[in-house]
C-alpha cells in the first residue's frame, strides 16, 4: 500500500521500500522515515556572512552541516554533488544529534573562532527536518542559535515542528513567477506562506540568485519587492550573480550592471538590499 510523504507540495504517494523525489524520505513498512538521519557529507566552520545573513551575529562563526538530498531540481545548483544523489553514493558520516551539537559547544569554547552554534544547510535541510529538530533542541540547551538556510519549500506543518528552535533563516526566493518556480519543480505559493509564517517567528533574510533570461526582469524584481515590503520592509534581500554550473552551463554569467539595477528596483520598497557573488 502506497503512503504519501506530507513534507512538501509534492506529496509522494510511495510503496513499501521506494524513496521520494527528494532521495531522502522513504516508505519503510507503510511509515514514512527519515532515511538520511543523522548522516553527515559536509561539516565547517563558516563566517555567518556565507550563509548569507548579514544582520544576524555580523562577524562570527557558525558550524555549519549538511546531508544529502533536495525536493527542488535547480539546474543550476552549486551543491548538486550531494543534494541531488542519495547515501548509496556519497562519501557520508553518521552523527547523532548530541554528537553534533558537542561539536558546536566544542567550538564555543575555543574562543578564536567564536562558534555561535549550528547552520543546518548545503542540501536541502528540509527534507531531514527531524533531524534539525533534534539536534537544534540540544543547540539550544547547550546555549547556543540555530540558523536554517533551506528553499523554504515545506508545508507549514513541517515549519511549526522547527520553528520553536530556529534563531534564524537564510531563505531561497528563486524568483517571482509561478512558471519559474514550476521550471524547477517546486511551487511559489508554498515558499511565500513558508516566508510569512517565518518572519512571524525569527530573524529572516531572503536570497535571490539572478539567472539571466530567466528571472532578471526589473518587473518580477518590483512585484517581489513589492511583496517582501508587505511582510515588512527591514527584511534584508541578498540579490546575488548566477555563475554557469551543474545544467546551466549554457549562458553567461549574470551582468553585473543589471543587478545593481535590479537592487535599485527592491531598494524602492526595502531597507536592506545586497548584492553578492
Amino acid at each position: 500500500m502506497k503512503t504519501v510523504c506530507q513534507v512538501c507540495m509534492h506529496h509522494c504517494a510511495l510503496e513499501p521500500g521506494q524513496t521520494g523525489l527528494c532521495r531522502a524520505r522513504k516508505n519503510e513498512d507503510g511509515e514514512i522515515i527519515c532515511e538520511n538521519y543523522g548522516w553527515i557529507t559536509a561539516l565547517a566552520l563558516d563566517p555567518i556572512e556565507k550563509k548569507p545573513l548579514y544582520e544576524f551575529h555580523r562577524g562570527s562563526t557558525i558550524l555549519s552541516v549538511g546531508s544529502y538530498g533536495c525536493n527542488l531540481r535547480c539546474p543550476f545548483c552549486q551543491n548538486h554533488e550531494i543534494s541531488m544523489t542519495d547515501r548509496g553514493t556519497l562519501d557520508a558520516e553518521y552523527m547523532f544529534p548530541r554528537e553534533l551539537a558537542e561539536t558546536a559547544l566544542t567550538w564555543k569554547k575555543e574562543k578564536r573562532v567564536e562558534n555561535i552554534g549550528v547552520a543546518y544547510t548545503y542540501n536541502e535541510p528540509l527534507v531531514g527536518w527531524e533531524f534539525v529538530r533534534d539536534t537544534a533542541r540540544l543547540v539550544r540547551e547547550y546555549g547556543m542559535q540555530n540558523v536554517l538556510v533551506t528553499n523554504g519549500t515545506a508545508g507549514l506543518e513541517t515549519l511549526e515542528e522547527l520553528l520553536p528552535w530556529i534563531d534564524a533563516m537564510n531563505i531561497d526566493l528563486k524568483g517571482f513567477r509561478e512558471a519559474y518556480y514550476r521550471k524547477l519543480g517546486g511551487d511559489l505559493e508554498t515558499v511565500k506562506a513558508f516566508i510569512a509564517r517565518s518572519v512571524e517567528s525569527c530573524h529572516v533574510e531572503l536570497t535571490t540568485l539572478i539567472v539571466p533570461g530567466e528571472n532578471d526582469s526589473l518587473e518580477d524584481m518590483e512585484a517581489q519587492a513589492k511583496w517582501i515590503s508587505g511582510l515588512c520592509p527591514s527584511i534584508p534581500l541578498h540579490i546575488n550573480r548566477f555563475f554557469p554550473r551543474y545544467r546551466m552551463r549554457d549562458r553567461e554569467a549574470t551582468d553585473v550592471g543589471q543587478l545593481y539595477r535590479l537592487a535599485g528596483t527592491a531598494e524602492k520598497y526595502l531597507e536592506k538590499v545586497y548584492v553578492g557573488n
